[in-house]
């Protein structure tokens, strides 16, 4: 199985926390993730688990996910979407290199 990311290290200090993604450490505000994390204990917090495919993190006591890609602002359009873009920019491209031909 392909990984998204590798997550080795998470913790929280105070209001934050702090996960080491990719080899590069994060710090997320905790009040801007999740109430229902920000509301959570301690021992709530620490015991979570990180999905296989390195997509995402689960805390099974409070029944809470959260995305890695979400977390660093990752965008992921349909590939059809992809292709119907990539198709309207090759018939704009088109469209000026034949700007001042007529169509009849």
């Amino acid at each position: 199985m392909k990984k998204h990311h590798q997550v080795t290290g998470l913790h929280f200090d105070g209001d934050c926390m702090v996960l080491t993604i990719d080899g590069r450490e994060k710090t997320f505000r905790v009040s801007e993730l999740s109430p229902v994390l920000q509301n959570a204990s301690k021992k709530e917090k620490i015991l979570f688990e990180v999905s296989p495919s390195g997509y995402g993190i689960h805390w099974p006591l409070l029944d809470e996910d959260l995305s890695i890609d979400g977390l660093l602002g990752v965008v992921h359009r349909p590939k059809k979407l992809l292709l119907i873009q990539n198709h309207a920019i090759l018939d704009v491209s088109r469209s000026r290199q034949h700007e001042g031909e007529s169509s009849c």
